[in-house]
């Protein structure tokens, strides 16, 4: 019988697998230092087609209660999504090996600085190996972003996600819409969208 971290590493293989694949290889992601084009053409493993568009909002999970799985704070210390109840949260799953990931952190940043102490946004790695992501974020600058992380890769499992994916919930951890692939939460229509849980 396998052990745990053998099992963990398979469904991480896995996932890495399935996560940000792509029909066809498009020069825009090849590039991850342009974020100005934040455009994804992952599928679902299977070729399946995600519920929504990529890069549009899927409205079908909305009022579902987040997952209640712990992951790691940049101290180690283990958190939930319930220690961020009574706050918007914008949670957004990544990985330093998503191209699309990638591209779409800045404007994450800037988001989180702009919609501070009106939505808190959540950046959780499903990275395996947790040191790698503070380098990560201190080489960009990501100074409005923490760097937590989700070894075991429970959050994206749960969500049944491939990555990017990004879930706003409301003040009492009910899901309100998420959007498979890279955005540009920078921009107007991500903020209009932020701005809908905003009390």
């Amino acid at each position: 019988m396998p052990s745990r971290s053998g099992t963990v590493f398979l469904l991480g293989a896995a996932l890495a697998a399935a996560a940000c694949d792509r029909q066809t290889p498009a020069p825009e992601q090849a590039n991850v230092a342009d974020a100005a084009v934040l455009t994804s053409d992952e599928v679902a493993p299977g070729g399946a087609k995600p519920a929504a568009p990529i890069g549009g909002v899927d409205r079908s999970h909305k009022g579902e209660a987040a997952p209640q799985l712990a992951f790691f704070d940049p101290a180690g210390k283990k958190v939930t999504l319930a220690d961020f109840r009574g706050e918007p949260v914008l949670l957004n799953l990544w990985a330093t090996w998503c191209a699309p990931c990638i591209k779409e952190m800045p404007s994450l940043n800037t988001a989180a600085g702009t919609m501070r102490g009106k939505v808190r946004v959540v950046t959780v790695s499903q990275d395996m190996q947790r040191e790698k992501v503070e380098p990560f974020f201190a080489e960009r600058k990501l100074d409005n972003l923490t760097a937590y992380v989700d070894p075991d890769l429970g959050l994206s499992m749960a969500y049944k996600a491939n990555l990017p994916i990004t879930i706003m919930l409301d003040a009492e951890g009910r899901e309100v819409w998420r959007v498979s692939g890279a955005m540009d939460w920078a921009g107007s229509e991500a903020q209009a969208l932020m701005n809908e849980v905003v009390i």
